[in-house]
């Protein structure tokens, strides 16, 4: 499947190529007060930079948690106005959308990330002209109830090397498994020498 994506959407991002011991955390459809608070406390406690694909209706809602993120210099990137599946939408609304998006982050942003990773064909080629379109090579499927936090950090402990583009999701859906995976790598990954970045540093 993966390797079909790619060959459609070739300039896709889904991981930094890099020597380095670095990970690159992202958060997927926040800012939420019942979860994104949280995760930032985290990353602050360990000295991690992160970035976050927020949903343009929640940074409406809430503000005050998309500056924190800003302000704590976490990267930020576009994920729709209103999580828009692109396979069940046209192209001039979905782009609409999107530019909503940009709208309510009061910029248009370096970086995209299409919900559930779907896009059509002549999405991504709109999109790709103005963005850096990120998808992923680990992810937690924190999201899924009949999960665990010890399964989506195994997950991250069988699939993550340097560069690895991982995500989580700061949304009150995940945040019962989201929490304590996040903690429990980001506790492993120090110990082994890793640190953590935002993608702004390295586009």
């Amino acid at each position: 499947m993966f390797s079909s994506i790619i060959k459609l959407f070739p300039s896709v991002t889904w991981k930094i190529k890099t020597n380095e011991k670095i990970l690159f955390l992202t958060f997927d459809d926040g800012p939420v007060p019942e979860a994104t608070p949280d995760v930032l406390d985290m990353l602050s406690a360990n000295n991690a930079k992160a970035t976050f694909f927020c949903i343009g209706e929640n940074v409406v809602k809430h503000p005050e948690i998309f500056r924190r993120i800003k302000q704590e210099g976490h990267a930020i990137g576009n994920h729709t106005f209103n999580h828009l599946n692109g396979w069940n939408i046209s192209k001039k609304k979905y782009l609409e959308n999107v530019a909503l998006c940009d709208k309510s982050l009061h910029d248009v942003q370096s970086f995209f990330r299409p919900p559930y990773g779907k896009l059509r064909p002549g999405q991504y080629s709109a999109l790709k002209k103005k963005y850096k379109i990120v998808m992923w090579d680990v992810l937690t499927r924190d999201w899924e109830r009949d999960r665990d936090a010890d399964s989506c950090f195994n997950r991250i402990l069988k699939r993550a090397d340097s560069g690895s583009i991982v995500v989580f999701h700061d949304s009150i859906k995940a945040r019962d498994r989201m929490l304590p995976a996040l903690e429990m790598t980001l506790e492993h990954f120090v110990k082994s020498g890793f640190r953590f970045e935002s993608l702004e540093k390295y586009s």
